[in-house]
Order: structure tokens, then C-alpha cells, then sequence
């Protein structure tokens, strides 16, 4: 892993981002402190879904939809809940 200061980074940005592209982690210092590293973007690879896998798990109540009592709406806006 290699360490450059800002001025060092901006100066060798493309060597950088070559030894990235290689595999190798990078990073960058201000002050003598640490303030960044780069590293090789990993796309991650995207998981078909399966559809119907929670069917006959959940269940949903009928009266779903139907308004909430004037008292607990309160309750929620005044902070009591």
C-alpha cells in the first residue's frame, strides 16, 4: 500500500489510478495524517430475485386502509408515541 500527500496525489493522479486498477490500495495523506484511500471498485454482482418466497407468510389485516383514531394521530404529532 503506498501513501502520497495531497500535493504528491494531485501531481501523479493517472499513477495512481494505475496502481489501483492493478490491485493495490492507495493512500492519500494531509499533514501527515491519513485522510483518504482508494480502492478498486468491485461491481457487485446483482442477485435474481425470487418472487413468492414470503407467499402465506404476511398477512395483511382487512381493515388495513381504514383511518386511525383521532386520539392516536394526536398521539403521534404531539410526540406521545
Amino acid at each position: 500500500m503506498q501513501n502520497y500527500n495531497i500535493y504528491e496525489a494531485k501531481t501523479n493522479f493517472s499513477k495512481i489510478i494505475n496502481l489501483v486498477e492493478h490491485d493495490e490500495e492507495v493512500l492519500i495523506s494531509k499533514n501527515g495524517k491519513i485522510v483518504a484511500k482508494i480502492i478498486p471498485f468491485v461491481e457487485k454482482s446483482k442477485k435474481n430475485r425470487t418472487f413468492g418466497t414470503l407467499k402465506g407468510k404476511i398477512t395483511v389485516n382487512t381493515n388495513f386502509d381504514e383511518e386511525l383514531p383521532p386520539e392516536f394521530i394526536r398521539d403521534f404529532y404531539m410526540g406521545k408515541i
